[in-house]
């Protein structure tokens, strides 16, 4: 049976390619915040997008609990004053009766042990009162920098834990285009390359930019990699969390791009159905160089002029006769 296929042409392209990808505005400079102390949030006077200055309050634990334990230290470093006092007397009289003959060595020497330990533990004291009073500061979550929260991670009644994130404290002045990058966009990546940026929903606010970082290490879920593109000159519309499209164009090479319809599976691995001169079809193993929207970029496997079927690629069998319905050419 004769089937009538849809196919494409492989041209090979010279070069000069440009790659869009989608990625979003994000701050170069943020931070996640959270207490140094546990307990349970009384109150959380900022949410996502309230702009913040350095010292305004972020959120509040219920302080109940540190402030007893601040009480406590206060008192026992009244009490261990007072010790350093009476062993202080103690040790003064011990001295003065060894002078006169009156009392032992041995009864001095335990005087004196007395008096540097009641100072010992009032040093101590102190320490925990100084402590105590930290904690009870630590209540209170404060901006240590002017910025804009951009993520919550607590709320007001939850108990959270020490160091766990309650807000996202991001640092607007400085923003970048973040993408995620498939491994095969490296292969022909130019060197310092300018990136145009410019918003999804609005093309005309635009500006440039230049990578300023690349993850050495692919994301084990997603495997690929993240790109941070400075953008020094963004407008005031690039805002925090923005769409945006980066394009920037690939050194020179042969590239081939083909519709992602024509992709066929053997063993696991991509292949395309070819058409041969006598108008039968056998499957060619392919590499992908990358995905492109609906189509995909070939590394190897198709050359010049190449048929590649195109339509209905799953109905088909080696060896099987075609006809074409319509060629165009692949670039």
């Amino acid at each position: 049976m004769v089937r009538p296929v849809r196919t494409v042409t492989v041209a090979m392209q010279e070069g000069g390619e440009k790659v869009s990808l989608t990625g979003e505005i994000q701050p170069r400079y943020q931070a996640d915040l959270g207490f140094r102390v546990s307990g349970k949030i009384l109150e959380r006077p900022v949410d996502v997008g309230t702009e913040v200055k350095k010292g305004d309050l972020l959120a509040r634990l219920d302080p109940q609990q540190y402030r007893q334990d601040f009480e406590v230290a206060k008192a026992e470093v009244t009490k261990a004053d007072a010790e350093v006092t009476r062993s202080q007397a103690q040790e003064y009289r011990q001295r003065e009766l060894l002078k006169n003959g009156h009392t032992t060595q041995v009864a001095y020497d335990q005087a004196l042990k007395t008096f540097k330990s009641a100072q010992a533990e009032a040093d101590a004291a102190r320490a925990r009162q100084i402590q105590a009073s930290e904690n009870l500061g630590y209540t209170e979550l404060k901006a240590d920098n002017d910025g804009v929260i951009s993520a919550i991670g607590a709320d007001p009644g939850q108990v959270v834990s020490a160091g766990q994130m309650v807000v996202r404290l991001a640092q607007p002045g400085e923003r970048e285009g973040v993408f995620n990058i498939a491994e095969g966009a490296f292969k022909n990546r130019p060197t310092d390359p300018t990136v145009a940026v410019h918003l999804i929903s609005n093309p005309e606010i635009k500006t440039v930019g230049t990578v300023r970082y690349i993850s050495p290490q692919a994301d084990p879920e997603t495997r690929t990699y993240t790109v941070r593109v400075s953008l020094p000159e963004a407008p005031p519309q690039m805002r925090l969390g923005a769409n945006v499209l980066g394009a920037v164009t690939l050194e020179e090479g042969q590239t081939v791009t083909i519709p992602g319809s024509a992709l066929f599976q053997k063993g696991g691995k991509p292949a395309v159905w070819l058409v041969e001169k006598d108008s039968t079809v056998q499957l060619k193993a392919i590499t992908v160089e990358r995905y492109q929207g609906d189509s995909v970029v070939v590394g190897d496997g198709l050359a010049q002029g190449d048929v590649v079927v195109t339509a209905g690629v799953q109905k088909l069998l080696p060896g099987q006769k075609v006809a074409l319905m319509d060629a165009s050419a692949a670039q």
